[in-house]
């Protein structure tokens, strides 16, 4: 795969700040990686030589005549090798506009791995850059959705993510923003430097950003791409939207989390609270990333009955199989022993070829009987469906058992009081599933007697 700069997606209103503006493939780039890494040796061996002949060039007969050099110069082969290979990714990161494209916390961690690059190869260009190329577009609207989200828990939740209805104000509250403990700055100008990059324009530079916040300072508010910025004196800042900022970023934000679709044939009949069976329509299967997270919650050590609820095709189930193959580690411990329920035939059976012990049944008309150690489970996300699901799977739990649960993040807010602990996923966990809704999972200890 090489990425030209030709019709590359836009990403924004202007294709200015969208389209890569490498000059050459990355292939000839990497070409050009080579022959200097190959080189180093030889030029390691010109700088040696040309040392010495300045020595030589100052001195008469081997007397020393005082110091050449300012200091004595000093030159390693693995230093030059890093600086070449840091210099070959960071022009790459420059040329692709990776960081018009990438969010905020996304930049973070691909500094850490500018810092200490992985070799510079094809392969690796695409495992590190690939995706921002591919579905740029995403990356953008996953920014400003992470902003809001570190901003107002209430942008965690896809149905309560419109700003100035529906009882949401039209002002966000950011603290520690002035003064000399100002870390919060840095997140408001990601917020803003967000909605700008969706709406194709360059971010704020430093000077720009800072001359913002003087302003805001000293008169009390200022001008922004948003609205305004009002500062107080406790440190904190108000970012106050106008009418064009909330349709942007409302948009953005419904654009990005989307709709998650129902698993019956019609609303209405996806709402009725009904143990009939579900004809599901849309199956978002966990990734493995999320499925690894929520297995750690669990705190396995050995010899447990776990218990998972609409397995679908045994994507969780694979990593408990993966838990038990590692068990070489944990000092000779029993395995765990998993079951699945699924009710679509086909994916039951995938799971069973996997090798996994799967019973083809409709979850909620299975009957409870409580003998398993933990429960791990990821329902249907639709309306408030999932609530039957998590109600039901509670049953199947012993005394001092654990479950842990995917849950769209409309859960925290609607049944926060009987989730057990929350946990919020980031931001597109299941993008590679289908969906951008916002999730988490609740840990839930059930009381022993």
């Amino acid at each position: 795969m090489t990425f030209h700069n030709a019709e590359f997606p836009k990403i924004g209103e202007t294709q200015e700040h969208a389209a890569p503006v490498l000059r050459r493939s990355l292939a000839e780039i990497v070409a050009e990686y080579d022959e200097k890494e190959a080189a180093i040796p030889e030029a390691m061996a010109a700088f040696s030589q040309a040392e010495t002949a300045i020595s030589v060039a100052a001195c008469i007969g081997g007397a020393y005549g005082g110091q050449v050099f300012s200091r004595s110069p000093s030159l390693y082969e693995r230093d030059v090798r890093l600086a070449l290979l840091r210099s070959a990714w960071k022009h790459v990161y420059e040329g692709l506009n990776i960081e018009r494209i990438a969010s905020a916390k996304d930049r973070k961690q691909l500094d850490l791995k500018l810092t200490n690059p992985l070799p510079f190869t094809m392969a690796n260009l695409r495992e590190v850059f690939g995706d921002y190329l591919l579905d740029p577009r995403f990356h953008v609207l996953k920014g400003l959705a992470e902003c809001f989200c570190d901003l107002d828990p209430a942008y965690k939740s896809h149905s309560k993510v419109k700003i100035g209805v529906e009882g949401l104000p039209k002002r966000i509250i950011i603290g520690s923003a002035t003064g000399w403990n100002s870390w919060g700055q840095e997140r408001l100008k990601d917020t803003l430097n967000a909605l700008r990059v969706y709406r194709g324009q360059p971010r704020y530079d430093y000077r720009e950003f800072a001359d913002m916040m003087k302003e805001a300072e000293r008169h009390g508010e200022a001008d922004c791409c948003a609205g305004s910025v009002r500062a107080f004196k406790n440190g904190n800042a108000h970012l106050i939207f106008n009418e064009q900022g909330r349709r942007d970023i409302n948009r953005a934000l419904a654009e990005f989390y989307g709709e998650v679709l129902p698993d019956a044939p019609t609303e209405a009949e996806a709402k009725r609270p009904s143990i009939e069976v579900a004809r599901d329509l849309q199956f978002y299967p966990t990734p493995r990333h999320v499925a690894q997270e929520i297995i750690g919650a669990l705190h396995l050590s050995g010899g447990e009955h776990v218990l998972e609820p609409s397995c679908g095709d045994g994507r969780i189930m694979d990593e408990l199989a993966a838990w038990n193959d590692s068990r070489e580690d944990r000092r000779g411990r029993d395995p765990v022993t998993v079951t699945g329920i699924e009710y679509d035939a086909g994916r039951a059976e995938r799971a069973r070829a996997k090798g996994h012990h799967v019973m083809t049944a409709n979850f909620l008309q299975v009957a409870p009987y409580a003998r398993f150690d933990r429960v791990v489970m990821n329902p249907p996300f639709y309306g408030k469906h999932y609530k039957l699901h998590l109600d039901h799977a509670e049953k199947f739990l012993k005394p001092g058992g654990v479950l842990v649960c995917i849950l769209p993040a409309t859960a925290y807010y609607d049944h926060g009081s009987i989730l057990g602990r929350w946990n919020d996923l980031p931001v597109g966990s299941f993008a590679s599933s289908g969906t951008n809704v916002p999730t988490g999972y609740c840990v839930y200890h059930k009381p022993r007697p």
